[in-house]
This record gives structure tokens, C-alpha cells and sequence, in this order.
């Protein structure tokens, strides 16, 4: 089972590595994300009593570089399954389960690689991280995030054959995961229509424990943060294998 596992997730890591025109277009977004934000509103928010935006905004770019690079890792099955691949993988002698969990785990790796990527970019724009002994735990909510929406995006791609209509799908679901998750403004006082979903969204409390962990300001707190990733994690992986389980070849 561990070789199974191990296989896939290094052939997803393989992937990843050579192609270096993927790796550097996945990092335009959040560069410029944090550029034209930061900058761009950074004297607006200071005027406001809000501090230093981009120290706000940092946390939210690298949790959004990591759910964006996590879900699109489902295309993968999709193309595997058009040029006969996934037929291949799926026809050895090897249950679904290490499958699914090993290309959960080599997607999620690429999104954590992403994310830490655009974490060391954003020391260079001005971001500053005020105790580095929380960095370790930083890491960890990464890659739950990481493994929480690659499992996401597998279970989503394990049900559909058209590409188009993944990305649509995706796109769908990715931007109101994103806006609703207070990475690029404060939750407090939205009006209650809007205020459900983000306290529904999985993603806020990675933002939060992200925020927490590399600024010191959450308001949820870091345990109860870390408790309810892992949770949705591990459900969202379940539903994941099983429907991974049932695709057809």
C-alpha cells in the first residue's frame, strides 16, 4: 500500500517539476494580487485603523494560491482518464483507495510547494512574519488547505468526462470559496446574508489559522482553526475516495 502511495504521489511531483512554464503562470496571479492590492489599498486600510494591508493580505494571497492550485489539480484525472491513463492505474493490481490518496497527497504537496513559493515572494514585497516559531504550525495549516480542496477537486473530477465543464464547475465554486474567506477583507460586521457563508466557508479558517500563525491576529483562535480544517478534511477525503472509487473505464 505505502509503494502504491508513494508512486503516485511522486509521479504528481514529477509532473509539477517539469513543467516550468506551470509552475511560474501559477504564481502570476498571487504576485499580482499582492501587488496591486497591497499597494493599491494599503492607504486606504491604513487610513482606516486597519494597519499595514499587506501584512493583512499576505496570509489570504498564499491561501488562495494554494486553493486555486489544489482544486485544478482534478483536471488531471479528467485528462488522464481521456488518453487512457487513468485506465492503466486503475486496471493494476492496486485498490482505488491508495490511488485516490496517493494523488490527494501529491496534489496537495504541489499546492503547499505553491504556497510556500508565494509566501517567500511576499518577504520581498514587505511582508514580515513577527515570530518565526509559529512558522512550523503555518506549514501545517498549508497543507490541510492543500489537502482539503485537492480532495475537493478529485472528488468533483472523479464524477465529471468534460474538461470545459470542470473549469467551469471550478470556477463556480473557487471564486465565492475565495472572496467568503475574509482573505482580502475583515469579517467583522457583514451583514448576516453574507456573514453565514463565511462562518460555512472551510476556507475562512484556514485563512484565519494562516493570519494567526504568521501575524499573530486570528479571531476564531488557532486550535479551534486547526480542529475544523482537519475535520472538514478528512470527511471531504472520505467522500473523495469513495466517489474516486466508483469512477468507470
Amino acid at each position: 500500500m505505502i509503494s502504491t502511495i508513494y508512486i503516485m504521489w511522486l509521479r504528481q511531483i514529477k509532473r509539477y517539476l517539469h513543467s516550468k512554464v506551470r509552475m511560474i503562470s501559477m504564481l502570476g496571479q498571487p504576485i499580482l494580487f499582492l501587488v496591486a492590492l497591497g499597494f493599491g489599498f494599503g492607504s486606504m486600510y491604513q487610513k482606516a485603523g486597519g494597519g499595514n494591508y499587506i501584512e493583512f493580505l499576505a496570509p489570504g494571497i498564499i491561501a488562495m494560491s494554494i486553493l486555486f492550485t489544489a482544486m485544478f489539480m482534478g483536471i488531471e484525472v479528467i485528462w488522464d482518464r481521456r488518453f487512457g491513463f487513468l485506465k492503466e492505474t486503475l486496471v493494476a493490481p492496486v485498490s482505488r483507495l491508495e490511488i485516490m490518496i496517493g494523488k490527494t497527497l501529491g496534489g496537495a504537496t504541489v499546492a503547499l510547494i505553491q504556497g510556500i513559493l508565494v509566501m517567500i515572494i511576499s518577504l520581498f514585497i514587505g511582508f514580515k512574519i513577527p515570530n518565526l516559531l509559529y512558522l512550523p504550525l503555518a506549514i501545517i495549516f498549508m497543507f490541510f488547505i492543500a489537502l482539503l480542496f485537492t480532495a475537493l477537486g478529485i472528488a468533483i473530477a472523479s464524477r465529471l468526462e468534460d474538461m470545459h465543464a470542470f473549469q467551469l464547475i471550478m470556477n463556480f465554486l473557487i471564486m465565492p470559496i475565495f472572496f467568503l474567506s475574509g482573505a482580502l477583507f475583515p469579517l467583522e460586521g457583514l451583514p448576516k446574508i453574507i456573514e453565514i457563508p463565511t462562518k460555512l466557508n472551510p476556507l475562512t479558517y484556514g485563512v484565519d489559522g494562516l493570519r494567526g500563525t504568521l501575524t499573530g491576529i486570528a479571531n476564531t483562535g488557532l486550535i479551534l482553526d486547526l480542529i475544523i480544517v482537519i475535520g472538514v478534511t478528512i470527511i471531504i477525503s472520505l467522500i473523495g475516495s469513495y466517489l474516486f472509487s466508483k469512477v468507470e473505464i
